[in-house]
């Protein structure tokens, strides 16, 4: 079953002799519970085809399926909505509010939507994050690691349909590059939680179930690595 249809999306900025086509006529899908990674060189359209699937930039022609909402046809009110309950996106430099503790940060999500937070699942994600003993800390007194995975967590206590990762080990030396990508991996095959990693590491990649590439805008690649 899919979780994500990708209909012959496009984005073009700009007019005329100075159009750039970002993307072009992509087409793909997700099962849920599948693990891709997106690569490609700067400039390729990975980026854009992430902020795409997020709901962050609306293309310029195609469609957006998410659990079989289309999310394109939604007015502004409705994809913000949509988005918070049904994408988790992580970012490389983790979008922390600097005023919330780890605890606000997390639950972030819910609060904007007036849903009172499951505390078995607020105490589970938090217990396999590493961050019990973290929850009144705000993030100018977190590690770059520990900051990570208050976003992941942030990203998953609202049981999205995905999770959109741009880059999450992108600003982590190795030890933690390492230990975020177990994290997710680990929430990807234990929660059966679709996973999809915009990345330019190749160890990292080369984890996923299926690595698709991006060049000049268009899917260059879609190879299954693990069936």
């Amino acid at each position: 079953m899919s979780i994500l249809q990708i209909e012959n999306l496009s984005k073009v900025y700009g007019k005329g002799e100075t159009a750039v086509k970002a993307l072009n006529d992509v087409s793909f899908s997700v099962k849920k519970g599948e693990f891709v990674a997106i690569i490609g060189p700067s400039g390729s359209g990975k980026s854009t085809l992430l902020h795409m699937l997020g709901g962050v930039d609306r293309p310029s022609s195609g469609k957006v399926l998410i659990d079989n909402t289309d999310i394109y046809q939604l007015n502004e009110t409705q994809l913000a909505i949509f988005r918070r309950r049904q994408i988790g996106l992580i970012y490389q430099f983790y979008n922390l509010i600097p005023i919330l503790t780890v605890e606000e940060n997390i639950t972030l999500p819910m609060l904007l939507d007036q849903h009172k937070v499951d505390d078995k699942q607020f105490k589970d994600i938090v217990s396999v994050l590493g961050l019990d003993k973290r929850l009144n800390h705000l993030p100018n007194q977190l590690s770059g690691g520990q900051q990570q995975r208050v976003s992941i967590g942030r990203a998953l206590i609202s049981n999205p349909a995905i999770i959109l990762a741009d880059e999450p080990t992108g600003n982590l030396d190795s030890k933690n590059s390492g230990e975020i990508i177990e994290l997710l991996k680990m929430f990807n095959k234990t929660y059966n939680q679709t996973l999809i990693v915009i990345t330019h590491d190749e160890r990292i990649a080369l984890q996923a179930d299926r690595v698709i590439e991006i060049d000049d805008g268009r899917i260059s690649k879609d190879e299954v690595i693990r069936p």
